[in-house]
């Protein structure tokens, strides 16, 4: 028993000392961590105090001495007021002594802090949070991270600016270009983040499209020669070849400045980026038309309409027209408006969209026909006199 009674007594002191070590060494940390506090707060860096009060006046808060530190309400503007039993960045401002307390800022602190973190965020080219405080000339003042930064105007919008359109109170997203701690001079760009992001959204609509895509536009400018759309904020250009299919100058002073129209896409420029549009290209070519409504070697009954040095010029339709060139003219024709003549036709004008025809063709045509009747069988008629006979015709339908 003795022998039990002596270990439990020896294991029992042991752990007493072990006890009492470790509060030894928890005294020293406390101590330590007592004179580092104090080492920062009387070296004006920024320290953590627990809030202990708030009245009307002073925050007061915890800074291990007999007077509590204070900090004026005044300091908080515009930020939330804390709470008892939370923690706040400080630094001293004034230091206190038997009959005062020691003054702390928090509002300085947050702007040291602010300085610490922008600086890093520079360093970064990293996006910062900040808002508009008010309007100076020629820009903003921001809060970024409790500094108070200068935006230029000509930085706040994507595109130039010339008066202020952001209010006081404002959320924004900016770049820090210019930073000196030394001499308190910090500069913002919104504009940087807004071409960033506008790209990415320009990137977003350019892989959403491809050659040929009709797509629904706006018109941005009605040029002299060309007219100007935008797609999703994208720049996009008509030249005037690409309006219409003919009386191009006419078809363009038809669109107005902010019409929503339909074109299809024959471009894309990701660079720049800018895309190439017609309008034509959205309707037949009236050329194709025409050739498949009138083949080569087609005969047809036309109304001269008028002579001049490149032909005589026809009316084939209502919405046709057609052109005899002069080398294609008989010998012995002369122009008489409004006669009904025979032609053959050529082919079509890609430039005009007029049918080319030929009068000389025209009468070969015939004369083989009779021709080739003559050699059928053996007419009562000589081929003298089947010529004769279609000559007397054709004077006929002329004197008619």
């Amino acid at each position: 028993m003795t022998t039990v009674q002596d270990n439990t007594t020896d294991s029992t002191t042991a752990q007493q000392l072990e006890d009492m070590a470790g509060e030894t060494m928890t005294m020293e940390g406390l101590i330590a961590e007592t004179e580092d506090f104090r080492k920062k707060l009387y070296g004006r860096d920024i320290v953590r105090v627990k809030v202990v009060q708030v009245n009307s006046d002073y925050v007061l808060v915890n800074i291990g001495e007999k007077k509590d530190g204070l900090i004026p309400v005044a300091d908080f503007k515009d930020k939330t007021m804390p709470v008892v039993g939370t923690e706040i960045p400080a630094v001293l401002d004034k230091r206190g002594g038997e009959d005062r307390h020691t003054v702390l800022s928090f509002s300085r602190a947050a702007e040291l802090a602010g300085w610490e973190t922008s600086q890093k965020l520079f360093d970064e080219k990293t996006r910062v949070k900040g808002t508009v405080l008010e309007h100076v000339k020629g820009g903003y003042i921001v809060d970024v991270n409790g500094v108070r930064a200068f935006m230029p105007l000509s930085l706040s919008e994507l595109r130039p600016a010339f008066k202020h359109h952001l209010p006081p109170g404002a959320k924004i997203r900016c770049v820090v270009i210019e930073f000196s701690r030394e001499k308190r001079r910090m500069i913002v760009s919104r504009r940087l983040v807004l071409e960033e992001d506008e790209k990415s959204r320009m990137g977003t609509v350019l892989e959403g499209i491809k050659l040929r895509d009709i797509l629904r536009v706006v018109v941005s400018k009605v040029g002299k020669d060309r007219l100007f759309l935008r797609y999703h904020g994208i720049e996009g250009v008509v030249p005037l070849e690409e309006v219409a299919w003919r009386n191009t100058e006419e078809a363009l002073k038809t669109y107005r400045r902010g019409q929503r129209i339909k074109a299809k896409l024959m471009g894309i420029d990701r660079e720049k980026p800018q895309l190439d549009f017609s309008l034509k290209q959205l309707y037949p070519n009236p050329a194709e038309q025409l050739r498949r409504r009138f083949q080569p070697r087609t005969m047809l009954k036309v109304k001269v309409v008028s002579d001049s040095d490149l032909g005589v010029k026809v009316s084939v339709q209502p919405d046709v027209t057609g052109l005899i060139p002069v080398s294609e003219l008989s010998q012995d024709f002369v122009a008489t408006p409004g006669e009904t003549i025979s032609a053959l036709v050529l082919g079509v004008n890609s430039t005009t969209y007029e049918l080319t025809l030929s009068l000389k063709r025209a009468e070969e045509f015939q004369n083989r026909k009779i021709v080739a009747q003559y050699l059928k069988g053996a007419p009562p008629l000589t081929l003298g006199d089947l010529l004769t006979n279609a000559l007397a015709e054709k004077e006929r339908n002329q004197q008619q």
